[in-house]
């Protein structure tokens, strides 16, 4: 799996094919759509026609919350399929931890993955209560666990589970839609490196090993936003953006379900 890929919530129609587009031109090769984003279509035209072949481009999407269950899963799996005019996904999630039909759902999954419809299998939105949970039934755990997460909204006891479970966390809303870009810290951290402040946060989550998967349909932003990988963020200013941390979250918290 890329180290950085493009989230796709709230694109829609020519948007999102035009951007997906931009960024598999850009370079990004991981695209993150979920059936409740209802622009699977989009996605899988603009994977299509970039003339990229498939399996260079890792594709995950999500089973909805109203879709969850065993048999309503399966159903759900294969119209997102169809959506996306693929016979796989490289990586299919649980979108999130339904108390009721979570169980069932996750067997569901565990059955695509048998199948080879799906080359990875996970879940989002869990936290360590949920993959206790999950660990007590699951014949096949979880290789990715996408959450809210940034220098803002840190998670330490849930990343450190992640890595003694060996499983890849994946920060959605890395960014935290700008809300902390004015933050002093990161701003001269920002000048020191000649970087945005984007451009910083995801350079933070990619040396931490964490997959940051942001947002834009601006060309400009798409190329900004991927342009991270021709700097290192030095030791103490990997220290200074982990004291960031203040619990902001700018999605609903999964920690009562």
């Amino acid at each position: 799996m890329p180290m950085l890929g493009l989230g796709v919530y709230d694109m829609y129609e020519a948007e999102a094919v035009r951007a997906v587009g931009d960024a598999l031109e850009i370079g990004y090769r991981l695209i993150d759509t979920a059936e409740m984003y209802r622009n699977e279509t989009e996605i899988g035209e603009a994977v299509k026609t970039s003339g990229i072949p498939r399996a260079d481009i890792f594709v995950t999407t999500k089973i909805a919350n109203p879709s969850q269950g065993y048999d309503s899963t399966l159903k759900a799996f294969d119209e997102s399929l169809r959506k996306l005019g693929m016979d796989y996904v490289d990586l299919y999630l649980v979108h999130w931890p339904i108390r009721q039909t979570r169980k069932d759902t996750w067997e569901a999954l565990e059955r695509i993955y048998a199948e080879k419809r799906a080359k990875a299998i996970g879940v989002a939105n869990y936290y360590e209560h949920h993959l206790d949970e999950l660990f007590g039934y699951a014949d096949i755990r979880p290789m990715v666990n996408q959450v809210e997460y940034s220098p803002f909204l840190q998670l330490p006891s849930l990343r450190a589970r992640c890595r003694k479970e060996g499983i890849i966390l994946q920060a959605y809303t890395p960014l935290v839609r700008g809300k902390r870009f004015d933050d002093q810290r990161l701003q001269r951290i920002s000048r020191k490196y000649g970087k945005t402040p984007a451009q910083v946060i995801l350079r933070w989550d990619i040396q931490q090993g964490i997959c940051p998967i942001p947002k834009s349909v601006s060309r400009a932003r798409l190329e900004e936003n991927f342009n991270v990988f021709d700097f290192t963020l030095s030791a103490e200013d990997m220290a200074i953006l982990d004291g960031c941390d203040e619990g902001l979250r700018v999605c609903e918290n999964p920690m009562d379900y």
